[in-house]
Order: C-alpha cells, then structure tokens, then sequence
C-alpha cells in the first residue's frame, strides 16, 4: 500500500488548491495511477481502519442493482445515509428512502441492459474480449442519483489464468473515498475470478481529480507518519456453485488477519 502514501505524499507536495461543488476547498492533482495484486495479501489500506464489512456490504447492493436505502441497511452499510439526505437530493427522491438510479442501477439496467450479467457471459463466450466493461455514467439520468457516480467505468482483461481489473475514477476523495474503493474493486475482482474459474491478477485504479479535502489534510500528515502493515487474507467460502456473484452472501466473504493502525475519523464532503 506504499503506493497509496506515495500518492498522498504527492498530492501534499505538488497539489493545487481548487474550489468545488461542496463549498470546502480541495488540495488536488489531475491524472494518477496505482496497480495492486492479490499476491502478498488482499490489498486493503492498513495505516488506518477500513470498514471491511460496509465495503463487502456495499458491493453486494451494486451488483444486485440495489437503489433503496434500507436496502444497504439490511446489508449493515449506512455510508450512503448522508447522500440520501443531502439537501439536493431530497426534494429529488421518490419516496424517503430512494438513493435513485445509481451505480446498482446502472450495472443491472442501463436503457434496459444488464451490464453485469451481459460481462459474466461475455468472459464466458470470449475471454479474449476487449469490450468487457461495465459503465455508470449515464448522462440522461445523472440528475436522478442521490450521488453521480464517482467510479464511472471498470473494465476485465483476461490473461491466462488471471482476472485483470482496471477502473477509472473521475473524482476520487483521497482520504475517505479512495481507500474504501481500492478494496471494494479488488473484492469485485475476486468474486468475478471465483466465479469464473480464474485467479486474481492486477487491479489498476485510474484516478482523474485526486485531492484531499481541506478539513482532512492534518488526519492525511498523521497517517502518513504511520508503517504499513502486514496484508491480510481474503477467504470465499461458497456452499455451492454461483452462477453470478450478486447471488453471494456477506457470511461467504471474511478477510482473516485484517491488522491495522487506528480509525481516522472524518467528515465525508456532500
């Protein structure tokens, strides 16, 4: 995870102040890369706490196309609650728990396709594929989403025996946002490669707008003073076979070993 400090470090050094949506300054860059695999240990961030079982919980309510926030409540995820009352979305909504057409939505039903299924039986048809992606940038519903969508696009190359995962990310919270990501796409691969019969290769995360916000800049100078940890272990455990990772349960998911710095604290911007 040096990679993800590294990138810290830098947007520390090198970054510029912008304003934004939000009305709370960032400290950013544009254009950033990292590439992580599942050899040495499930790439998780272990210079602070990652709430593993809201990243599985989360997971689990996109690719079963999910949109109501009790929903994500029954899965034990509660880090969509702030966006489902924003003070923009909640004159939008349709009824008090709607979060509307957001990532689920669009993987399970853009204009009518299911973009998750259409990419298992593509990697099944043609492996060899260089049009396995899945996109949440639907720009005749974006003002329909109590949130749009920060990881637009991912995409699955097949090399060999490997699952390959790369995703692009147009606005990417450093702090927060970033490490929840990092994990919750690398768990995304391993399902799609349990499923599939594959093994886990490389996650490469593309990030657009890198930043840091104002408010979170000396909890970003305390986590870096910290050392990396050892990795922990992802287990799968499926009772029988799967046609599609919607269909698994959070009690099949465990990461063994998970150590850890402290939590870090924040307020997510809205």
């Amino acid at each position: 995870m040096k990679q993800y400090l590294d990138l810290l470090q830098n947007v520390l050094d090198t970054g510029t102040w912008s304003k934004n949506r939000t009305g709370v300054e960032t400290l950013g860059i544009s254009g950033a890369m990292m590439k992580f695999d599942h050899s040495s240990g499930f790439p998780i961030i272990t210079t602070k706490k990652v709430a593993f079982n809201q990243v599985k919980g989360e997971l689990i309510a996109f690719m079963r196309g999910y949109t109501d926030i009790r929903q994500f409540h029954e899965l034990g995820v509660t880090v969509w609650d702030a966006n489902l009352d924003a003070e923009y979305w909640v004159n939008k909504r349709a009824h008090p728990h709607d979060l509307g057409k957001i990532y689920g939505k669009q993987w399970r039903d853009f204009g009518g396709v299911d973009q998750f299924n259409k990419l298992i039986d593509s990697i099944i048809q043609d492996p060899t594929s260089r049009r396995l992606l899945v996109n949440a940038w639907n720009p005749t519903e974006l003002d329909q989403m109590a949130l749009p969508p920060c990881h637009v696009m991912w995409q699955v190359i097949i090399k060999d025996d490997k699952l390959d995962l790369l995703m692009y990310q147009r606005s990417c919270d450093l702090f927060l946002g970033v490490p929840f990501n990092i994990s919750s796409y690398c768990l995304l691969q391993a399902l799609l490669a349990k499923v599939l019969g594959y093994k886990p290769g490389t996650f490469t995360h593309f990030l657009a707008d890198a930043h840091i916000y104002k408010p979170h800049i000396e909890l970003v100078e305390e986590q870096l003073k910290r050392e990396p940890l050892s990795l922990p272990h992802l287990e799968l455990n499926f009772p029988y076979l799967i046609a599609s990772p919607a269909m698994v349960l959070p009690d099949w998911i465990k990461l063994n070993n998970y150590q850890s710095h402290a939590a870090l604290k924040a307020e997510m911007m809205v």
